[in-house]
């Protein structure tokens, strides 16, 4: 770990701004400005985990104990075709119309 995970860390506005295009968002100036604040002061602030003595701590998954708690599987009839697509907002006589994803190559 970095040393420095205690101390202030910062978000520089080239950083937001890089992962803002990543994330195809268009921001304004002042939205960077605020982001690359709230985003510092995150960090700084998961930072100060790093000063709590976990020697002791067992790892866990799951701070509470867990269980699987899903319920049977059971066999039943499926929904008849009329109600599935009775909402669709477009359709064939049977089936879901929904537009090309892929191009031809």
């Amino acid at each position: 770990m970095p040393d420095n995970w205690g101390s202030r860390m910062n978000i520089t506005k080239e950083e937001v701004e890089h992962v803002a295009k990543l994330a195809r968002l268009a921001l304004k100036a002042e939205e960077i400005d605020q982001f690359s604040q709230q985003l510092s002061d995150i960090l700084t602030y998961a930072g100060k985990l790093n000063e709590l003595n976990t020697n002791d701590v067992e790892p866990t998954s799951h701070v509470l104990p867990v269980k699987n708690i899903m319920r049977e599987d059971k066999v039943s009839g499926s929904i008849e075709r009329e109600k599935a697509l009775i909402n669709a907002p477009d359709r064939t006589e049977e089936f879901f119309r929904v537009p090309k994803v892929i191009e031809n190559a």
